[in-house]
């Protein structure tokens, strides 16, 4: 869209001290270079597509209907977590582009990236963290099915001043990706109901595939893109990409405990408030921003689900080191504790 020229100038862009890291005319001129290529482009999302639908397949396979209806007749979790994800993650955004002092054009990226829904990351997180897959994926559903309302909404109340905005909301996108979700977990829910054996075969080779696409789609975009997007963005802009995801993960699990969830139901809620769906983010600044107005801020978001993501993987080794260090403790306390009582009838006799 280009009605948002007339929001922001190229030079003031230019002139913001801390907007940009070393930003040059030269390197203004570069930056359709740092972005992928078309074809890296078309093959990145063709790839996510193809495995994102059979991750979601995998993920479905370990839902359970009953637990469904129960998420749905009593959603106090799915509440809660809508309220964290729309309610903790845009006023983060709001407050840190405030105590940062980011300019203008810096501080809508930020929101919009805080104002975006969950997406299919938080559920791959909520199991690798043994979270509750059945809430998880309701909880997904649910706020981005809200984002078509939601998003509008809280960028009209947090982004006063740029009405072209609140045009650029990509609702075909929102769908489409709510598809994505709803479908696959559908195919995966039939076949744990009608063919049960089958669901952990399926779930143990689409994770698989899942780590295998992760580490090929990685390597492609760091060699297409290479080093441009740590040159190019501000130290406090990479700051608010590291604080942005911990406060929503803190948060998240905080106001779960508050509610007293279960202990499976608070680390799925805290993987849904930090885990925002960037490429709804990446769709709204195509959209509605000129890229030589943006600059290197269309790297943004890559930066942002990258930290998310190191950020969550460090929280799923601290608990799965936690996890094993508790169960060598209670295989400790069991045998001496039977061996007693094996014990006193000997003593007896």
């Amino acid at each position: 869209m280009n009605n948002t020229a007339d929001l922001f100038s190229l030079t003031d862009f230019q002139q913001e001290d801390g907007l940009l890291f070393n930003l040059t005319s030269a390197n203004v001129s570069s930056f359709p270079a740092m972005f992928l290529s078309p074809v890296m482009d078309k093959t990145v999302n063709v790839l996510m597509i193809v495995v994102l639908f059979i991750t979601m397949v995998s993920l479905g396979c370990t839902m359970e209907v009953s637990k469904i209806k129960d998420h749905i007749i009593k959603p106090k979790g799915v509440a809660i977590a809508v309220l964290s994800q729309y309610g903790v993650m845009p006023l983060t955004a709001f407050c840190l582009a405030k105590a940062f002092q980011l300019a203008e054009i810096s501080a809508v990226v930020i929101l919009i990236c805080g104002c975006c829904p969950g997406g299919a990351l938080s559920n791959i997180l909520a199991l690798a963290l043994q979270g509750d897959m059945n809430l998880s994926i309701v909880m997904t559903s649910c706020s981005t099915v809200l984002a078509l309302g939601m998003m509008p909404l809280l960028l009209y109340l947090y982004c006063q001043g740029f009405p072209n905005l609140q045009k650029a909301i990509p609702y075909v996108d929102i769908v489409v990706s709510l598809v994505l979700i709803l479908v696959p977990c559908g195919i995966g829910i039939l076949m744990n109901y009608y063919k049960p054996q089958y669901s952990k075969v399926i779930t143990k080779v689409g994770l698989s595939m899942l780590m295998i696409a992760v580490v090929a789609i990685g390597t492609m975009v760091s060699v297409d893109v290479g080093g441009s997007i740590l040159g190019v963005l501000s130290p406090s802009l990479m700051a608010v990409a590291a604080l942005m995801p911990f406060i929503g993960y803190t948060f998240g699990y905080v106001i779960s405990s508050l509610f007293r969830l279960s202990q499976s139901e608070r680390r799925t809620v805290a993987m849904e408030t930090g885990c925002q769906n960037i490429q709804l983010c990446v769709t709204i600044l195509k959209i509605a921003f000129e890229p030589a107005l943006m600059g290197p801020l269309f790297m943004f978001p890559m930066v942002y689900v990258s930290i998310q993501l190191i950020e969550a993987v460090i929280l799923i080794v601290l608990f799965r080191c936690y996890q094993h260090f508790s169960e060598k403790r209670t295989e400790k306390y069991q045998p001496a504790a039977s061996g007693d009582k094996q014990e006193l009838p000997e003593k007896a006799v």
